[in-house]
């Protein structure tokens, strides 16, 4: 039987494979993490959420018009609702990890913030109070000059038709919404910018674009602090090194808008407190299934996506 054919004797050896770029240590824990990522995979990190928060949206509804649901341009049945708004925040979280991964990169859970405040859990909580007087100071100034219209989100989301969808909305509002919402913006967005121009610069665009993003569930003049709110937690993220600050900051803050929108008094610190415990037992749950690592290193079971 004649053997396989002879190397060529002058075939030159074949190209190696392109190594993805290296990633920088994780150097100080007191600074939000630098990474290699390109400043343009901030706009395809924005675009890429938006679309596949579309394109998530339809997959919900369709099934939902298929067996009758009626859904209009102007009304969406609350539960659907809530049920888009999930699976479009999960799109956010989605195409920053996509992004991410350009070029083979290995991702780690220090890379979003995933670790605890390098700064401390003390001073990282003096500076999310300072942001949250601020925020809540100019935004009562902004209110009285301007006086916005009343935001119509909960109506919408069916937080006054039953208890459920009350206990859901506010699950959505408070623990869903800050953990995806920072994990793009502050996560992604502010950490591939600051590679263009640095820190402030990335924080101030970022936060016009975190109000932005807000048009239709929030009222147009109410994107002005929100977008203030989404500079301050970029700074927020910088100076304690923890995306965490950050994500307890926003849900603090639309639980104090969720308590004011439903009247609440004596519930509010209820549901501030109910919201941060989730968050922690989400975290703690993701730390067990290895996706992230609570420590201030990288570890190997903090690999994104890795098995544990």
């Amino acid at each position: 039987m004649a053997g396989p054919p002879p190397h060529p004797p002058h075939a030159p050896p074949p190209d190696p494979p392109l190594a993805p770029p290296p990633d920088p240590p994780e150097g100080d824990p007191r600074l939000s993490p630098d990474t290699s990522w390109r400043p343009w995979s901030a706009a395809l990190a924005l675009i890429g959420g938006l679309v596949l928060a579309a394109v998530a949206g339809l997959v919900v509804d369709l099934p939902a018009l298929a067996f009758g649901v009626e859904i209009t341009t102007t009304h969406t049945p609350p539960g659907l609702a809530i049920a888009d708004t999930v699976v479009q925040d999960v799109a956010f979280v989605l195409a920053a990890v996509y992004c991410a991964r350009i070029g083979g990169r290995t991702l780690h859970s220090w890379q979003f913030g995933l670790r605890r405040p390098g700064v401390g859990w003390w001073p990282a909580s003096r500076l999310i109070l300072a942001l949250l007087v601020v925020f809540i100071v100019l935004s009562v100034v902004w209110s009285e000059v301007l006086n916005p219209t009343k935001e119509k989100l909960l109506e919408q989301l069916g937080a006054n038709e039953g208890a459920l969808l009350l206990v859901l909305s506010a699950g959505l509002t408070c623990v869903i919404a800050p953990i995806c919402e920072e994990f793009l913006f502050r996560g992604y967005i502010f950490t591939a910018l600051r590679n263009w121009r640095g820190t402030l610069p990335a924080a101030l665009l970022t936060g016009l674009v975190f109000g932005g993003v807000h048009v239709g569930s929030a009222p147009v003049l109410d994107l002005v602090p929100l977008a203030g709110l989404g500079f301050g937690l970029c700074l927020l993220y910088r100076h304690t090194g923890s995306l965490y600050p950050p994500i307890v900051a926003h849900s603090l803050n639309n639980s104090l808008a969720f308590s004011s929108l439903e009247n609440w008094s004596w519930q509010l610190p209820v549901l501030m407190v109910g919201s941060l415990l989730c968050i922690g037992a989400l975290a703690l749950a993701f730390e067990r299934a290895g996706l992230i690592s609570l420590g201030r290193t990288s570890r190997p079971r903090g690999q994104i996506g890795s098995p544990r």
